[in-house]
């Protein structure tokens, strides 16, 4: 008993100091290094203007998406390859990452293409309008997935209708790109690669409670998880609801996708690989436990991307797509790999 607490307390020790770690790294490290001790006093509420301008209009608002939206993305993920018993199941499976972008382009390329103006450049257009589209989309394709869900029996017929409706929405994004002007294609093509830095503060509030929300109602489904991997006869002999069960499920992680999609973009891999980690590190398969490791992890991962892509050096913020590939696409390889190994055993 004293070994296997030891296993999991010692590495959630380890990953907590480092999300501290990390954190105050993201404060700190940019274009412009700000000293430990001037970042400490204005945490405080003192220090000099130009270091609180910095640190708390910009790098503790991107600090803290990163945060939130780490946590939303792993813990979707999660829901996603516990669903549908796919190790390579991620977040945007079911396309409603694709929807988000259809939304975007939308209002931006199509409005643009038709007003014979670039949209992009009114005022205020790139926060609140782009936010507003990309949730309209994603929601809509949650929608239209949830309806499609009770009409069809497999999860493998479902994934297959996600894939398909992912196709139309890059389909139709890609025609809209080719009619519109050019400046609004960039502003589209910024908003693809993902970024932690499009929140403001007044939307911060927002993009806590309703990340929080919605990993809350994630680990309250850990039961119904942990029967799901016993396979669906199995689960329903022992009085799951099995339909209730899926459409919560998907209700949960899809809404957790729109909205981080809504306010940072696309970002990928994240939700993939750090499920993935959360099983390697404390080698449970137990949802109670499983769901709050991947999101501490997934904070953690988050906050490390962001760190990379601002790190001094770079001319501007890199695209966090650019750097979430670079750390999450090997240890996707390695999963396949592994699975290998075990199942030629």
């Amino acid at each position: 008993m004293k070994e296997r607490k030891h296993r999991i307390w010692l590495p959630t020790l380890l990953i907590l100091c480092a999300g501290i770690v990390l954190f105050v790294l993201n404060l700190i490290v940019g274009s412009v290094t700000i000293p430990l001790k001037e970042c400490c006093s204005v945490l405080v509420g003192e220090g000099e203007e130009t270091w609180r301008t910095i640190i708390l209009d910009y790098r503790l608002t991107q600090a803290v998406t990163a945060l939130l939206a780490g946590i939303g993305l792993s813990v979707s993920g999660l829901l996603m390859q516990t669903l549908f018993r796919n190790p390579l199941a991620d977040p945007s499976i079911l396309g409603i990452s694709s929807g988000a972008s259809l939304g975007v382009a939308l209002v931006v390329l199509l409005t643009g293409h038709l007003s014979g103006m670039a949209v992009s450049t009114l005022p205020g257009w790139s926060t609140i309008g782009v936010t507003l589209a990309a949730f309209a989309g994603a929601f809509l394709v949650l929608l239209l997935i949830l309806a499609l869900s009770s009409r069809l029996k497999s999860m493998v017929s479902l994934i297959l209708v996600g894939i398909m409706i992912a196709y139309i929405a890059g389909s139709v994004t890609d025609v809209l790109k080719f009619f519109s002007q050019k400046e609004d294609v960039h502003t589209f093509v910024i908003w693809g690669f993902g970024s932690f830095s499009n929140v403001g503060k007044s939307q911060l509030l927002y993009l806590a409670a309703t990340i929080l929300s919605g990993t809350v109602c994630a680990f309250l489904l850990s039961k119904s998880l942990n029967l799901l991997l016993l396979g669906e006869r199995y689960a329903e002999n022992l009085g799951l609801n099995l339909r209730r069960a899926n459409l919560l499920t998907i209700l949960v992680s899809g809404f957790l996708m729109a909205v981080i999609t809504a306010f940072c973009g696309p970002i990928a891999f994240i939700g993939l690989a750090v499920p993935h980690l959360a099983r390697f590190t404390y080698h449970t398969s137990n949802h109670f436990m499983l769901t709050p490791a991947t999101a501490v992890i997934g904070m953690d991962l988050a906050l490390l991307c962001n760190l990379i892509a601002r790190l001094p050096g770079f001319d501007g913020n890199l695209p966090i797509n650019s750097v979430t590939a670079l750390i999450g696409a090997p240890i996707v390889i390695y999963v396949i790999f592994h699975r290998q190994k075990v199942l030629s055993r």
